[in-house]
């Protein structure tokens, strides 16, 4: 228990260095499309799909290196690609959240339009998604990409 308590902390550390990424990416590149007449959603999803791609190669240097034990058996164009998947898998996730947030509840419920910018309205749906796609990311990778631990196994 207590290395995953440890792996957990690690794992967190790397997705706070890659949501800061990720986030002044997301940010930047909708505000600058906003500035250049696009719509709230359309910025926020093509910000946040560019600062996700980003984040995505840190993400896995990262995680490979500090995080997870490397199957020994794999080999690093494969364990790239299946990374790359899941992480598509969670930029689906992602953009879906982020369109639900801003098209449904931030363009629809007037009290929220009155007391968000469109940045914040952004901002906020990018954090909601983090949160939900950091608890995918962390379990799929577990599955898909660590070495077991076969000490478990013989006891």
């Amino acid at each position: 228990m207590k290395k995953l308590m440890e792996q957990i902390l690690k794992f967190g550390v790397v997705g706070v260095i890659c949501f800061g990424i990720d986030f002044v990416i997301t940010l930047g590149i909708s505000a600058v499309l906003r500035g250049m007449g696009k719509e709230t959603s359309t910025a926020a999803l093509i910000g946040a799909f560019f600062g996700f791609m980003v984040s995505v190669i840190v993400n896995y240097l990262l995680s490979m290196k500090y995080v997870f034990v490397r199957k020994e058996n794999m080999d690093r164009k494969r364990e790239f690609i299946i990374f790359t998947i899941l992480s598509l898998v969670g930029l689906g996730i992602n953009e879906g959240i982020i369109k639900f947030s801003i098209d449904v509840i931030y363009l629809h419920v007037s009290a929220l339009a009155k007391v968000l910018t469109p940045g914040m309205a952004t901002a906020a749906a990018k954090i909601a998604a983090t949160g939900v796609v950091m608890v995918y990311n962390f379990v799929t990778r577990k599955l898909f990409l660590e070495q077991k631990d076969e000490s478990k196994k013989t006891q």
